[in-house]
C-alpha cells in the first residue's frame, strides 16, 4: 500500500535538552477555582476581554476576572439536557460567531442519549433579561446526529478564518470502526464539517458552502463534509497565522496521530493508522489516496523502537503558538497526551519537514499524571492547559518557563 500514501519528508530530531524548544512548567490560572471535567475554552470575540471554560457535565462558565476568585458565574447551563452519561459524552465544545458583539451567536456541540444516543450541534442567542448569559431557551438545532456506540464523539467545533464553521465528529465508537464509518461519504461520523451558518434553506437549517468538496455531489453524498477518514479527531485548531487546520486524531491499538487538514482529505481510517495498514480484510480502492499524518506518536515503543518521540495512548490536539510570553515556542504546534500528561511540540521548515520534537513539559516522577483534555487560546495567541485532576476534577493552567 506504499503507492497509497502522498509523498512526505519526515526529519525527526529527538532534543535531549529540548534544543530551541523551551523546558516548561504548568502554573495555575486560577488556583482557587474548581472546575469539573473542563474540555474547552474560548475567549469572547467581542472586545471584552472576558473568557468562558466548558465542563464535560453541560455548564459554560464565565472565568472571573480576579485571578484568586473562588467563584465563577454561569454563561451558559445545558446539564438539564443531561449529556454527559459516559467517558466521552458530554457538552464538548463551544464556537462563538466571528461577529458575535453584534449577533450574540454561539454555537455548541453536544450529546444526547434520550430518546437515543445522538449528538447535537446548536446554536444560542445571548440572554435579553441578562446580558451575561446565553438564553437557554433560544436553541436552535442545526445537526441532530444518531450515534451508534458511546465513544468517539469528536465533538470540536471553530470557525475557521473564512467565517465557515467547521465541526468533527467521531466514527461512531466501539472499536475498528465495526460501521465502515471513517470512509462513508454518506455519513457525517469520522469526518469534519463545513457550514454557512449565515444561510439556510428549505432542507437545512444551514448552508453549504459552494466549494466544499462533496456540495452537489448527489446519491446521498453529504456536502457538508470538509474532510474524511478520521477515527476520532480531539481538538482541532487553525493556526491564526497560515489559517491551516491541524488536528490530533485518536488511535486504536497502536499509534496516535497529528494531521494536517485539508480540502477533501481522506486521512485513510479505518484502512490506516498512522503510517500503518490497519485493515487485514480486503484491499482498498485502487483510486483511494490517503494523506499520512504529519508525525505518529506510539502507545508502546517495541511498536516503534526507532521512534524518538515518548509513548502515549490518546492524544489531545493543540495550536500553533502564536503568543509572545514564550518566544522560543513561537510556530511550534503544541500537544498533549491524554493518559500520559505529556506535552510536546513540533516545529516544521519552510518545506513541511518537521525538523524539531520534543518535550515541553512531563509529569514529575511519582506524581500523579495530569490529565491533559485540551488546550485554549486567548485573544493574544497565548495558551492555556485544561486538565483533569485530583478531587476537584479539574484545573486550568497556564504554561511558564520552568525553573
Amino acid at each position: 500500500m506504499k503507492n497509497l500514501l502522498l509523498p512526505l519528508t519526515i526529519l525527526l530530531v529527538a532534543c535531549s535538552t529540548r534544543g530551541a524548544l523551551p523546558n516548561l512548567d504548568l502554573r495555575p490560572l486560577w488556583p482557587n477555582l474548581a472546575v469539573q471535567r473542563p474540555v474547552w475554552f474560548a475567549a469572547l470575540p467581542d472586545g471584552s476581554g472576558r473568557k468562558v471554560v466548558v465542563e464535560q457535565r453541560g455548564r459554560v462558565l464565565l472565568l472571573p476576572a480576579q485571578p484568586d476568585a473562588t467563584n465563577a458565574p454561569v454563561f451558559l447551563d445545558l446539564t438539564d439536557r443531561h449529556p454527559y452519561t459516559s467517558n466521552e459524552e458530554g457538552l464538548l465544545g463551544l464556537a462563538f460567531h466571528p461577529q458575535f458583539a453584534a449577533n450574540g451567536r454561539c454555537f455548541v456541540h453536544y450529546t444526547q442519549t434520550n430518546p437515543a444516543r445522538r449528538s447535537v450541534v446548536s446554536e444560542f442567542r445571548m440572554s435579553k433579561a441578562d446580558p451575561t448569559q446565553a438564553d437557554p431557551a433560544s436553541e436552535r438545532v442545526l445537526i441532530d446526529q444518531a450515534q451508534p456506540f458511546s465513544n468517539h464523539k469528536g465533538g470540536g467545533i471553530l470557525f475557521g478564518p473564512d467565517g465557515f464553521l467547521y465541526v468533527s465528529f467521531g466514527d461512531g465508537g466501539s472499536a475498528n470502526d465495526p460501521k465502515e464509518n471513517g470512509q462513508n461519504l454518506k455519513t457525517l461520523l469520522g469526518k469534519i464539517i463545513r457550514l454557512d451558518v449565515n444561510t439556510s434553506s428549505s432542507l437545512l437549517p444551514y448552508g453549504i458552502p459552494r466549494d466544499n468538496p462533496f456540495a452537489n455531489k448527489g446519491g446521498g453524498v453529504r456536502g457538508e463534509i470538509w474532510a474524511y477518514g478520521l477515527r476520532n479527531v480531539w481538538r482541532f485548531s487553525f493556526d491564526r497565522e497560515t489559517g491551516q487546520c491541524w488536528a490530533g486524531d485518536v488511535g486504536q491499538n497502536k499509534f496516535e496521530e497529528v494531521n494536517l487538514i485539508v480540502r477533501g482529505g481522506n486521512y485513510g481510517w479505518n484502512w490506516r493508522e498512522g503510517f500503518h495498514d490497519f485493515k487485514t480484510n480486503g484491499l482498498p480502492p485502487a483510486d483511494a489516496r490517503f494523506i499520512p499524518p504529519i508525525i505518529e506518536y506510539p502507545h508502546l515503543a517495541i511498536y516503534d523502537p526507532k521512534s524518538t518521540h515518548r509513548p502515549g495512548l490518546s492524544i489531545t490536539g493543540g495550536y500553533v503558538y502564536r503568543g509572545t510570553k514564550l518566544p522560543a515556542l513561537r510556530g511550534c504546534y503544541v500537544y498533549a497526551d491524554f493518559a500520559a500528561g505529556t506535552i510536546w511540540a513540533l516545529r516544521r521548515d519552510g518545506n513541511g519537514r518537521v525538523v524539531e520534537q520534543g518535550v515541553l513539559y512531563a509529569t514529575p516522577k511519582g506524581a500523579a499524571a495530569r490529565s491533559v483534555a485540551s488546550f485554549g487560546e486567548d485573544n493574544d495567541g497565548e495558551l492555556c492547559v485544561l486538565v483533569f485532576e485530583g478531587t476537584v476534577q479539574g484545573r486550568i493552567y497556564e504554561l511558564v518557563e520552568a525553573k
